[in-house]
């Protein structure tokens, strides 16, 4: 996983679309449905650290 794009394509995997129209509330969302997704056990530790890590960066360039 490299950027923001594959972590939509994860998402997209457990049918999952986030768009809200705000960016910043796009990545919170992504991050909690993530959280969701881990805690359930769907992915994989490395998988939900690399997200979290995108996600973290690309709330960093909005700043």
């Amino acid at each position: 996983m490299n950027n923001i794009i594959d972590v939509r394509k994860l998402l997209k995997q457990f049918g999952i679309f986030v768009y809200i129209g705000d960016r910043l509330a796009d990545l919170n969302l992504m991050e909690d449905e993530i959280k969701s997704l881990f805690e359930n056990r769907m992915i994989s530790t490395k998988k939900y650290m690399d997200a979290l890590a995108i996600i973290k960066n690309e709330k960093k360039g909005l700043e």
